[in-house]
């Protein structure tokens, strides 16, 4: 065999590893409710959850907690996901950015049976100001001209 018929081999290989690692990291999209039937099944898969946080009829957030002075690696908020799912979510890092000013939320994740939580890994937001003000300078950039 030639010296790059080897090398070939060796790099599809290395492909090969790569892919199947990162096929058994995938998670799935579902709701609350997936989420606790996976946990129940005794599936140690993560989730992602999209939903909104729970406001009042006023529009204020329910069930925001963070309080850094007594543990700064634990925040835990109410969310709703997309089929109207309610559940407490608790993040064990500090509290994201901007989280009160997010439109969605994606958390990934699973589902704690023994305390009735969402256990969040990782907190995705979308926050409408990161977009619109993109628009508005394009928008009123052509207007100028």
């Amino acid at each position: 065999m030639k010296k790059s018929h080897i090398i070939a081999l060796g790099v599809i290989a290395v492909a090969i590893v790569m892919i199947i690692s990162t096929v058994g990291d995938a998670s799935t999209y579902s709701d609350f409710n997936q989420a606790k039937k996976l946990a129940e099944s005794g599936s140690s898969t993560s989730v992602h959850v999209v939903g909104e946080l729970k406001k009042d009829g006023a529009g204020t957030i329910e069930g925001m907690v963070y309080q850094p002075s007594v543990d700064p690696n634990k925040f835990e908020f109410m969310m709703v996901d997309s089929m109207n799912f309610e559940s407490r979510v608790v993040y064990m890092k500090a509290k994201p950015q901007d989280m009160e000013r997010s439109e969605k939320v994606v958390v990934v994740g699973k589902m704690n049976l023994e305390k009735d939580y969402f256990l969040a890994e990782q907190i995705l937001l979308k926050c409408p100001s990161k977009y619109n003000n993109g628009d508005l300078d394009a928008k009123s950039q052509t207007a100028s001209r």
